[in-house]
Formats: C-alpha cells, sequence, structure tokens
C-alpha cells in the first residue's frame, strides 16, 4: 500500500481528497496541534519524526502560507527528503494575484466567499482567518503568500524537476503538482489530472 503524508491535516482526514481516498491510499497525519490527533506531531520546518524516503507522496491543503518566507525553502527541503525518489506532493495554498487584485478595488474586508467558518474576505485569506487567530489559533496566521509563478518557482529551486498546476480565481487558490524525478509530460498531465481538482 502506497503512504501518503497529510501535512497539517487539521480534524480531516483523506476521505474527499482527490486522488488520495481511495484504499490504495494509507494516511499518515501530520499536523502541529495536538488537539486535532494527528497520527505524527511536528511543525512544517521540522518533520524528524517522519523518517527518509518514506511517503509516496505529500499532500497539503493550505499550509505553506503559515511559516515564514526565509522558512519556505527549509520546508520543501524536508518535503524533498520525506520523499521516496518517484514521490510527488500534491499542494494548494491561497492566489494573491486574485486576492490582491480584490484589495486593490477597495474590498479588503467585504466577504468574497462562504466557508464553512463563516464569510470569508481578502483580509482573511491575506493574513489568516480572524476568527480562529480570535479564539487563540494563532497557528492560523499567515506569514506569506505566493501567486502561481512563485510557488512553481520555489519548489523548482528546491531541486523538483517538473510541476504542473495552475490558478483557480473563482475559489482565489492555487495547485500545483511537484515531482521529484524527471517524469515524461504524459506521465505528469496524467498523475495531475488524478490529483488536481
Amino acid at each position: 500500500m502506497k503512504k501518503f503524508l497529510h501535512v497539517g491535516c487539521g480534524p480531516q482526514n483523506k476521505n474527499g481528497i482527490k486522488g488520495f481516498s481511495s484504499s490504495d491510499w494509507l494516511e499518515i497525519r501530520f499536523d502541529i496541534d495536538p488537539k486535532v490527533n494527528p497520527d505524527i506531531q511536528g511543525t512544517l520546518t521540522d518533520m524528524t519524526l517522519v523518517g527518509s524516503e518514506s511517503v509516496d507522496a505529500i499532500f497539503s491543503s493550505h499550509n505553506i502560507e503559515h511559516v515564514f518566507p526565509h522558512e519556505v525553502p527549509i520546508v520543501l527541503a524536508e518535503f524533498y527528503r520525506v520523499l521516496k525518489p518517484n514521490g510527488i506532493v500534491v499542494i494548494t495554498c491561497p492566489d494573491l494575484q486574485i486576492v490582491c487584485e480584490a484589495v486593490a478595488q477597495d474590498k479588503l474586508l467585504e466577504p468574497l466567499y462562504e466557508s464553512p467558518a463563516g464569510p470569508i474576505s481578502p483580509i482573511d485569506i491575506l493574513y489568516g482567518h480572524r476568527g480562529y487567530i480570535q479564539q487563540g489559533n494563532h497557528f492560523m496566521a499567515h506569514k506569506c503568500g505566493f501567486t502561481y509563478s512563485a510557488l512553481g518557482g520555489t519548489f523548482l529551486a528546491a531541486g523538483f524537476k517538473e510541476i504542473f498546476g495552475g490558478r483557480r480565481p473563482v475559489n482565489f487558490d492555487l495547485w500545483l503538482v511537484a515531482f521529484k524525478a524527471k517524469t515524461s509530460a504524459e506521465q505528469v498531465k496524467v498523475i495531475a489530472e488524478t490529483y488536481l481538482p
């Protein structure tokens, strides 16, 4: 059975995660917060409890924006280390390009969409969900952000050989699959279609 590391899992599990919800995948839940009962507790910048080359994939949804810009290469080095030689990272995070377009239209505090946690405004996407932070969950603060080209370039600079993904402006997010090994264009496309929305 293939293993994937669900980084920053929060209370979620693999159910509903495209490509990973089948019985083919063993989920290892990883989070900084002990209250969500992760399989492994740790931080993005220190994943020493995860063995080198021990997982086939990493799924990371809205985590990378929670570290400082100078820590992003450390995070990606940890991702690279724990992945098997043919491993992949599937990552999503806010799209600052579309969010900043809303800010430029003076909509900083206007709701952009409804989430399970309530209305989300540009200020929440830029700096972290105000409600969670107000409740004392300072893990939710955002410390950096990305456009698609910045996200992809950061993965390539970290040693990943191929990337594939794009923007979803209507959802205010970016999605990317990064490949640890050289992979044919055909295989990249097949894998991307399996895991990207």
